[in-house]
């Protein structure tokens, strides 16, 4: 995909909390997006790490999943690619269009005067996508995204099941790859919010940020969803839009968000006010957030780093440190850098 759909910014603008991992993520696939690096995608300073949703948002895709009220779903119910199997499975591909007329059918079997294949076009090649791993049959998906096929033909429901398992499967590991399996799901029906869903968010782990927004808005649009505000929140703040980023956090849908989402949410808005140079706003806003709650659940870690990471570039050096090490005290996965961080200041203040 081309880099202009990434977006950009400076690496300051872009030190993290976290690259992208947990459930959605890559870096570390476990519960949080808070990583261990500063650099990497928009989940900066403040940017989304987790999944979390309001109580209304979509149903997860996995059958190992989550209850549907932390946030954004799975599709299938491993996340461990077996492999891939023989390419050549081909006919569905063949026999249907790509919404573009019988004719076009028809010329994904036209053959050259040698008798052999013409060469796929790149409509073609995004529709058959990756192969699909080896014992990926589709009936891993979720029952309850499964439901939402059966409008479609039989063959077609299957295909797609398939492509949405795959694209979980990757989506931590190969995120690209992922994305393909997702944009092969939505060549063969682009009505059907879970696939723009999917789509949304495989683009997102790939880092094709404008695509991920725009996939992201038509399922909102398709079912009123909420649940992926925070990632596109994000995705504006990846494209350099940080004021359209705010305005989403300040959406008067986030006070339904369960806690997860809520911080979440905090910590893309933070970020968003730090791209815009405004690092006492950015303060304020974590300052309003539960930073002394005492669970002891990812988005706890993530917020309470988000905070010490902010007051490093505020200049609170000593206060940065307190806010480090109460990070490290509830960072039993180590989703963060915490320790070194804190290491690194006390070097530092001597």
């Amino acid at each position: 995909m081309a880099q202009e759909q990434r977006g950009s910014r400076s690496g300051d603008q872009r030190r993290s909390s976290g690259d992208r991992s947990g459930s959605a993520g890559r870096a570390s696939s476990a519960g949080g997006r808070a990583g261990s690096a500063r650099g990497g995608k928009p989940a900066g300073d403040g940017g989304y790490k987790g999944r979390g949703g309001s109580s209304d948002g979509p149903t997860r895709y996995g059958k190992d999943s989550k209850p549907a009220g932390d946030g954004p779903k799975r599709y299938s119910k491993d996340s461990k690619p077996s492999g891939p199997r023989r390419e050549g499975d081909r006919d569905l591909a063949r026999k249907r269009t790509m919404g573009k007329g019988n004719g076009q059918a028809r010329a994904a079997v036209r053959r050259t005067d040698r008798g052999e294949e013409a060469p796929r076009t790149e409509d073609q090649k995004i529709y058959d996508g990756p192969p699909i791993p080896e014992g990926v049959t589709g009936k891993e998906l979720d029952r309850a995204i499964s439901a939402q096929l059966r409008g479609l033909p039989e063959k077609l429901a299957m295909r797609i099941a398939m492509h949405l398992v795959a694209a979980q499967m990757f989506i931590d590991e190969d995120p690209e790859r992922a994305y393909l399996h997702a944009k092969a799901a939505k060549a063969r029906t682009q009505r059907l919010a879970v696939i723009r869903e999917a789509l949304g968010e495989a683009a997102y782990a790939a880092g094709h940020y404008a695509e991920a927004l725009s996939e992201l808005r038509a399922a909102k649009r398709m079912n009123g969803a909420t649940a992926y505000l925070p990632i596109m929140a994000d995705c504006h703040r990846a494209l350099g839009q940080p004021e359209d980023a705010v305005r989403l956090a300040r959406s008067a849908s986030v006070a339904n968000f369960v806690p997860e989402a809520k911080a979440e949410m905090t910590i893309v808005e933070a970020g968003a006010r730090r791209d815009m140079g405004h690092i006492d706003a950015a303060l304020r806003v974590l300052e309003l957030a539960p930073l002394n709650s005492r669970s002891r659940a990812s988005w706890v870690v993530r917020l309470r780093y988000a905070y010490a990471d902010a007051l490093e570039e505020a200049g609170r050096d000593q206060d940065a440190l307190t806010w480090f090490h109460r990070t490290q005290g509830v960072d039993h996965d180590e989703i963060t850098d915490s320790a070194e961080r804190a290491e690194a200041l006390e070097n530092k203040l001597g």
